[in-house]
């Protein structure tokens, strides 16, 4: 019977002129969201229907003269429920739940409301990963000045802003100049007095942030210190070379002039030669 009643209840309010509204609702995965059922204060309500639209049709909540209903089939059974200003709440959000769901509100005159929210559902956004990378120049001591390209990412998050701060200012943000990737790479140029100079790289989405904190000098005076790879190569392979050569050279020389007896005949320019024994 009740199932009858809605259906007559949603093909007669078809025909009906309805007031629609559209409203925006952000969640976080794992959270709860309230979908409010909003109606002017001389609206009084006597029947209520809740529908998810997209990305599939399904019934999620009925309220028929103050009788709640929730225990319907759909991907949110189990998670909903309808408190008595007709408001619907879902819980724990998935990332699939976003979408659009509508309510339809109808009071005691037999006029009908129509409210349609859109529903989208984020990830919570974790702790930023940062990489520092050093621009060497050719000069072995320490630079006076230090390039710094500071990269900064999240895994497998979309709809995601970067932004960069220098710690221990007033003003927020970083100049655009110095930004790259749409705001993933950040270019600074430090001196022997930027020590202790840090950055944050804020990420955030429409529900949460996060931020990591970076001293970029540190990577600076690491880098300085240490020979390039080619720098070690030029040296070491000759080296190694030299080394080489004059040990054959050394084997050459002294192979055949050996023990007293050639070193005497060496000296006089003549190797003396092995005698066989009799037998």
């Amino acid at each position: 019977m009740a199932v009858w009643s809605l259906w007559i209840l949603l093909l007669w309010t078809a025909s009906l002129p309805v007031a629609v509204t559209d409203a925006q609702v952000l969640g976080q995965v794992g959270g709860s969201v309230l979908l409010v059922a909003e109606h002017h204060p001389g609206f009084q309500v006597r029947e209520a229907i809740w529908r998810s639209l997209w990305p599939s049709e399904e019934l999620l909540a009925t309220s028929f003269r103050g009788s709640l209903e929730t225990l319907y089939h759909s991907r949110f059974l189990g998670r909903t429920q309808l408190h008595s200003n007709l408001s619907l709440e879902l819980r724990p959000l998935k990332s699939g739940d976003s979408g659009n769901f509508s309510v339809l509100l109808v009071n005691t005159e037999g006029r009908a409301w129509i409210q349609i929210l859109q529903l989208k559902v984020y990830d919570a956004v974790p702790r930023p990963m940062v990489q520092v990378f050093i621009a060497i120049s050719g000069d072995a001591q320490p630079p006076k000045t230090c390039q710094a390209f500071l990269s900064c990412w999240v895994p497998n998050i979309t709809d995601i802003t970067y932004s960069w701060r220098q710690e221990g200012t007033v003003d927020f943000g970083i100049k655009s100049h110095g930004l790259f990737t749409d705001g993933q790479v950040l270019r600074v140029s430090l001196g022997p007095g930027d020590k202790g100079t840090a950055y944050s790289c804020i990420v955030s989405n429409p529900v949460s942030w996060n931020s990591t904190i970076v001293t970029p000098w540190e990577s600076c005076h690491h880098e300085a210190g240490k020979a390039s790879y080619k720098d070690v190569l030029l040296v070491v392979v000759p080296v190694s070379l030299l080394l080489i050569l004059a040990g054959l050279l050394s084997a050459w020389h002294w192979g055949p002039c050996s023990g007293k007896k050639k070193k005497d005949g060496c000296a006089n320019g003549v190797v003396p030669e092995t005698e066989t024994p009799l037998v």
